[in-house]
């Protein structure tokens, strides 16, 4: 580890450092230590150091703004490889864009409200980067990535970059082909998107704001919605129901303004938010008899 961590640092591919908290780049601020914590500058300076790292046969994890991660108090063995301001280029001809995975969600989709074009309005709240959006086929109001994108330009572990086409993908309810059978990073995306009357959509945009700002705990620490929706029913509605909302478990209690939010109190910790994870799923169960699966992503040492 010591000798990738070196090579890491002599081949001027961006920030690398050693044993860097992850609490430091996840929105619920939660999260030991990445052994090897890597953000590069360049999209080749990512390709560089994935080399590096298959060649010294270490792990590696990839994250982007942490807004949809809970990662584990003994944090991430091997690398972790977080995508920011170098991969976050942004071309646009027409309704044809380009962008990098880097780039924050919800500053692309006012961007491109801006310039009159319909798509992201759905996104306009969502705390993400594009690239952890489309791995995760991240969606609100009706819509999601899986709706709008093209093809996705894609950095496997073996050093190798491949676009894939939206079928490719295989698009599902908040998955994609990378989260299980084709591990991988989105390191840019193309999306298709219609010229429409900037005034409406901008209005549609700010419409999405105001909801999420009014029913959604975004100005506390937290992680999104915790569960995937058992559709026709909803994780938030159930868990009210159940009488868990404002239940707290050590730092970590279940938000106050949506059932389907844990938020962080100040001194939460990642075994908290499991242990109330865990009495939710629980709960819910005994009384409604609906198993609740996560939509978050638990990460690190177990």
């Amino acid at each position: 580890m010591q000798s990738l961590l070196q090579k890491l640092k002599d081949s001027n591919i961006g920030i690398v450092k050693e044993n860097e908290p992850l609490a430091n780049h996840t929105t619920m601020k939660i999260g030991g230590p990445a052994d090897i914590f890597i953000e590069p500058s360049t999209i080749e300076g990512l390709q560089t150091a994935m080399e590096m790292i298959v060649e010294h046969k270490v792990k590696w994890t990839a994250i982007g703004r942490g807004s949809n991660l809970l990662v584990s108090d003994d944090g991430i063995e091997g690398v972790v490889i977080k995508l920011g301001k170098g991969v976050n280029d942004i071309d646009m001809d027409g309704g044809n864009l380009r962008v990098g995975g880097g780039y924050p969600l919800v500053a692309l989709a006012t961007q491109i409200s801006r310039k009159g074009y319909s798509g992201l309005e759905f996104a306009s709240g969502i705390p993400g980067s594009v690239g952890g959006a489309v791995y995760m086929n991240a969606g609100a109001h009706g819509s999601d990535i899986s709706n709008i994108l093209t093809a996705a330009h894609i950095l496997f572990p073996n050093g190798q970059m491949e676009w894939l086409t939206n079928d490719e993908m295989a698009f599902s309810y908040r998955t994609s082909v990378l989260q299980k059978k084709r591990p991988g990073i989105v390191i840019e995306a193309v999306f298709s998107l219609i010229a429409g009357d900037k005034d409406k959509i901008s209005a549609e945009m700010q419409k999405n704001k105001d909801y999420r700002k009014n029913t959604q705990p975004y100005n506390d620490p937290c992680a999104g919605s915790i569960f995937r929706n058992p559709l026709p029913k909803y994780a938030g509605q159930l868990i009210e129901s159940a009488g868990l909302k404002g239940h707290s478990l050590g730092g970590a209690q279940i938000s106050e303004m949506h059932g389907n939010f844990i938020v962080n109190k100040g001194n939460a910790t990642a075994a908290d938010v499991l242990a109330l994870i865990q009495h939710a799923k629980d709960t819910v169960f005994n009384k409604f008899d609906v198993k609740l699966e996560t939509e978050v992503e638990i990460i690190g040492r177990k």
